[in-house]
């Protein structure tokens, strides 16, 4: 049975930080590609960053470039997403996502084969 577990949200002040996990089990996340997503009060849930299977290639949506970061570490099926200069439109359930293509073209929720619960991040103003 597969299961992703987001942690490390919170509550942080408009220019602080986080920095999120997500612990796969039940799969070997090496094998997929990793995305996260996030779904903010009131809105439809919306494609934040992809890293490919290898680690090497990313790709951001334009209102997180230069303050979001996604890294993985596959000896420890984890993914990461460091969070910089946050902002309250930043305010979100932040949800993990896998897909077994392990390419970056995927950005779609229906593209994605597994997800996490999701963790609450609320950035004050």
């Amino acid at each position: 049975q597969v299961q992703l577990v987001e942690s490390g949200g919170g509550l942080v002040q408009a220019g602080g930080s986080l920095r999120l996990s997500c612990a796969a089990s039940g799969l070997t996340l090496r094998n997929y590609g990793m995305g996260w997503f996030r779904q903010a009060p009131g809105k439809e849930r919306e494609f934040v960053c992809v890293i490919s299977r290898s680690g090497f290639v990313t790709y951001y949506t334009d209102s997180v470039k230069g303050r979001f970061t996604i890294s993985r570490d596959n000896a420890k099926n984890t993914v990461y997403l460091q969070m910089n200069t946050l902002e309250p439109e930043d305010t979100a359930i932040y949800y993990c996502a896998a897909n077994a293509r392990g390419l970056v073209s995927q950005r779609l929720e229906n593209e994605y084969d597994y997800w996490g619960q999701g963790t609450q991040v609320t950035v004050s103003s």
